[in-house]
């Protein structure tokens, strides 16, 4: 028996379905008629070269932008405004208010999210911030922060109201090797909790935390499976994701 929320989602949903997904700009055709299911409780990556169509993807299951063809939908529903509470989403270029603090920034964005009851965004607030490692900074204002920290108070907006879904793009630029590592641990937790993680990135460390990838390439998918399924698919087996990544695109060119 599925049991709905409060928003209609059930837990017999995907967490995205995707058919028959296209997208241009003007008469430039941008993602080309893209097919994927993603189950719950998983993090899937979608790797690619800057303009395969990464950004355009996850805007497209924000809502911000409409799909010329096919359909895109989260838990069963289209994107729009009924999946606010159930979406965390990261850009790749923070939108944070620079003349506010780390907490009144992460306060303003809980409260735009719908936590309305102070002591629980109060709570939701110091959780989020010593998840990001940002406690310490709590009264700092944007502008004395360096682009490191930045992305951590944009990953923390993301978290703050505990969505279902995390659509995150590109949410480890500039971020060191230890804090890269402690995010993947807590992205790991999440996933274990039930979250499904949607990450869009370029780089290979991301890639290999995933359980699931899609390698992207002019709009398309070209392929799809967990990291060691696509270092197999180089018929080597000391290949790394990367050798697995060209060798998929010269394929498919």
């Amino acid at each position: 028996m599925t049991i709905p929320t409060s928003t209609g989602i059930t837990d017999m949903e995907p967490a995205i379905s995707i058919s028959g997904l296209e997208f241009s700009f003007g008469n430039r055709p941008v993602l080309k008629g893209i097919e994927l299911e993603i189950p719950r409780g998983i993090a899937f990556g979608v790797l690619g070269a800057n303009g395969a169509g990464k950004t355009t993807l996850v805007r497209l299951l924000i809502g911000r932008l409409a799909p010329g063809n096919g359909t895109a939908l989260i838990f069963g529903q289209p994107p729009g405004p009924a999946l606010a509470d159930s979406i965390g989403y990261m850009p790749q270029l923070n939108a944070l208010y620079e003349s506010l603090s780390v907490r009144e920034n992460l306060d303003f964005f809980a409260r735009m999210l719908g936590l309305s009851n102070k002591d629980h965004r109060s709570a939701s607030v110091d959780r989020v911030m010593e998840v990001v490692g940002l406690s310490e900074r709590a009264d700092s204002v944007m502008a004395e922060l360096s682009g490191g920290m930045r992305q951590r108070v944009s990953l923390g907006v993301a978290l703050v109201h505990e969505p279902d879904l995390l659509l995150l793009d590109e949410p480890t630029v500039g971020l060191d090797p230890e804090l890269r590592a402690s995010f993947w641990e807590h992205f790991k937790k999440l996933t274990e909790a039930g979250t499904t993680i949607l990450i869009s990135s370029h780089t290979m460390d991301d890639a290999a935390h995933c359980d699931t990838l899609g390698f992207m390439r002019d709009g398309r998918f070209i392929a799809t499976g967990t990291p060691d399924e696509l270092r197999q698919s180089t018929g080597k087996p000391d290949s790394s994701l990367e050798d697995a990544f060209l060798h998929l695109s010269r394929a498919s060119a």
